[in-house]
């Protein structure tokens, strides 16, 4: 099985005015990445449907309605962005309308075009009280070149049984893209990211909204930092972060990542989590991507 060249994005909150903007930050990004596989981050690109700088007061109502009518044309546009890379592209998430609900659901593209729609499962306070979006289905697994991914989308990675039953579903490697506003919460997703690849012994990618966009309701302060981890045991680095930008900062980390090596740290490693987790522990699982 072949390596992959994966790149996690720190997504500094912008005023691209509308989605063809956002469209063009998200391209270049990618460009700039030089990966097989890029990850962005959750709500990234709600910044295409904010107040821009100087129009008026930020409108928490009015972002979210424009995100959901706005959805369908940031799904074609990450499409294009991924088909025209020829990369494979988790381009954030967005609020998106289904039936008499709303979902946080996340847009992973293809290098065909394809795109898989990844919903996330357990609501925020601010999602639940505030936007009143409603969890979806469980993660599901997606298969690509390199094996099974799993996407869980930043509260959603808080929840090991989630991650557990991606990868008894065959997921070598998580995507949790993220949007947190305070520094504890922040410290909530990177302690998740590193637990649920320390517990799996599997890759994740942590892909965090960074900076202040007073124009925006929804986005107005973000705080993180990207990282790529893996298990901390035999030919990993010892605290298992095997790339990481600035804190707070825009940036890319970036690593090339071996499925192979999960499998011989799972079977001769020093510990053998993945190996000896509970048996019924995991959450039932659906899997709709497979």
């Amino acid at each position: 099985m072949a390596s992959l060249r994966l790149a996690s994005v720190a997504w500094q909150i912008g005023s691209p005015g509308g989605v063809a903007g956002w469209a063009a930050r998200l391209r270049a990004t990618v460009e700039a990445a030089g990966a097989q596989m890029v990850v962005c981050p959750e709500y990234a690109p709600l910044e295409a449907f904010a107040t821009p700088p100087g129009a008026g007061a930020a409108d928490l109502a009015g972002e979210l309605a424009r995100a959901i009518d706005g959805a369908d044309t940031v799904i074609r546009a990450a499409a294009s962005v991924a088909r025209g890379a020829g990369v494979w592209l988790l381009a954030g998430s967005l609020p998106m309308r289904t039936g008499d609900t709303v979902r946080n659901r996340a847009i992973l593209a293809a290098p065909s075009g394809e795109v898989v729609l990844a919903d996330k499962h357990v609501m925020t306070r601010f999602e639940d009280e505030q936007w009143h979006i409603s969890g979806g289905a469980p993660p599901g697994v997606v298969e690509t070149p390199w094996g099974r991914i799993g996407i869980a989308i930043c509260f959603d990675g808080e929840f090991p049984n989630l991650v557990r039953a991606q990868v008894e579903a065959g997921a070598f490697l998580i995507l949790m893209p993220s949007c947190t506003d305070t520094a504890a919460g922040f410290e909530r997703v990177r302690i998740a990211a590193r637990a649920r690849a320390m517990e799996n012994q599997c890759f994740v990618a942590l892909a965090p909204t960074v900076g202040t966009a007073p124009w925006s309701a929804a986005l107005d302060v973000n705080r993180g930092q990207a990282l790529i981890c893996g298990p901390m045991d035999h030919g990993f680095p010892a605290d298992g972060i095997l790339a990481a930008s600035s804190m707070d900062v825009p940036g890319i980390a970036s690593a090339t990542i071996d499925p192979a090596a999960l499998e011989a740290v799972r079977a001769q490693g020093q510990v053998q989590n993945h190996r000896r987790w509970p048996a019924g522990a995991a959450a039932p699982l659906l899997v709709p991507h497979a």
